[in-house]
């Protein structure tokens, strides 16, 4: 995560934010601010107010007496940001559906292409870029400002629980169909259409929401 020159504020929190949307840093882990001075070739000024704004965004913790650490969020906790961020995206995709111009739709439509590519490899690093570039095409399709700004922000909450779910077995494949799906009803105007499925593809229930539980807990061994 090391820096060329003397980094700012923005960048260690970019460089940060990217380590733990990224996996290299899990959740749970301790923040050590000497360290992370060290690393970046800094003072623990930049370093604080780094880790001050990703405290505000909600992907670190700072507890007192013990230090800063990446957010580790609880069974309940995250079942309530899937299901948040379920709604977000279904708002997403229902005003991408009424509003993208035919650019916009052709953007989602070769993000969605970009997913299938990676599939066919198997590469589950790979597909998680991707997807990242197909949600963000959508929201920035809905031509909503302060909506795109929120599902950003509880997209990067959520990535490290996101990405475990694709290394699960088959869940590529099911995750591009739901895609497809998507993007079919965003080109065909279909606005609630889209959104339902969007809300689909998103929300965390039943067997999948098992499934993830039982990987973090395997993660904690």
């Amino acid at each position: 995560m090391s820096q060329l020159g003397k980094p700012t504020v923005q960048m260690i929190r970019d460089t940060l934010e990217n380590a733990i949307v990224d996996g290299k840093l899990l959740p749970g882990e301790r923040l050590d601010p000497e360290a992370l001075a060290a690393e970046f070739g800094c003072s623990r000024t930049p370093i604080r107010e780094a880790l001050q704004s990703l405290e505000s965004s909600g992907l670190v913790q700072v507890q007192p007496k013990r230090g800063t650490f990446v957010t580790k969020l609880g069974v309940p906790e995250l079942a309530e940001r899937f299901e948040v961020m379920a709604e977000l995206e279904a708002m997403c995709a229902r005003l991408a559906a009424r509003r993208a111009s035919t650019p916009e739709i052709e953007t989602i439509q070769n993000a969605q292409k970009a997913c299938a590519r990676a599939v066919e490899t198997g590469d589950s690093d790979a597909y998680y870029y991707e997807n990242i570039a197909f949600h963000h095409a959508i929201y920035a399709a809905s031509r909503n400002a302060f909506l795109e700004a929120e599902a950003l922000r509880l997209q990067a909450m959520l990535q490290p629980y996101r990405r475990r779910q694709l290394q699960f077995r088959g869940r590529m494949m099911r995750s591009l169909d739901e895609h497809q799906r998507v993007v079919d009803l965003i080109a065909a105007g279909d606005a609630e259409g889209a959104a339902s499925e969007m809300r689909n593809h998103v929300v965390i229930q039943g067997d999948r929401f098992h499934d993830l539980v039982a990987s973090m807990r395997a993660a904690e061994r």
